[in-house]
């Protein structure tokens, strides 16, 4: 039940001089509201299971980790990139991103080559084998959830989830919403 405040708007969580209060300012200026706070919570949870289940469905022979898999996605999506590029999108140190590079280089997935720009960087690139190794992935994936949306998603359903889609690239500031 959304509580309403005096002018009739829905009351906000938290704000100035509330419990949990400060810190966040919604477009209309004040804080988000109670069904926000409850929309975000349960997509939050939603979104987490829907990842475990899709990577415990999905075939990881090389049993690689998350960060290794995300370096792999971004090498897809990139191109080339440096090993810090890598480390500060995935939120790491360095020295721990050498340790994903120096596996994904041994597991012959990535290559390291000098940059023509800067002899002392190193530009990393997907080798047709770790491009290979994200396309099956992601095949495997939309697979899954294909057949799952075919077995439990109405026409419908499937309307609004793309409209859900929609709403959540706007959410991540993108304007095509890609995967892993």
């Amino acid at each position: 039940m959304e509580n309403k405040s005096i002018e009739g708007r829905p009351e906000v969580a938290g704000g100035a001089g509330r419990p949990g209060g400060g810190g966040f300012s919604g477009p209309g200026g004040g804080g988000p509201t109670v069904r926000e706070i409850e929309v975000a919570g349960s997509l939050r949870t939603v979104i987490h299971r829907l990842v475990k289940l899709l990577r415990r469905e999905t075939k990881n022979e090389a049993q690689l980790s998350l960060t290794e898999r995300a370096a792999l996605g971004l090498l897809y999506n990139q191109g080339e990139l440096l090993p810090s590029d890598i480390a500060k999108a995935e939120k790491v140190t360095t020295q721990s991103i050498s340790q994903v590079i120096n596996r994904l280089v041994e597991l012959k997935y990535i290559v390291k080559k000098s940059s023509t720009e800067d002899k002392r960087k190193v530009l990393l690139s997907l080798t047709p084998e770790g491009r290979g190794y994200v396309e099956q992935l992601r095949q495997d994936k939309t697979e899954w959830l294909s057949k799952v949306l075919h077995e439990k998603a109405s026409a419908e359903e499937m309307d609004v989830l793309m409209q859900a889609i929609k709403i959540l690239g706007r959410l991540m500031n993108d304007e095509e919403v890609t995967s892993f």
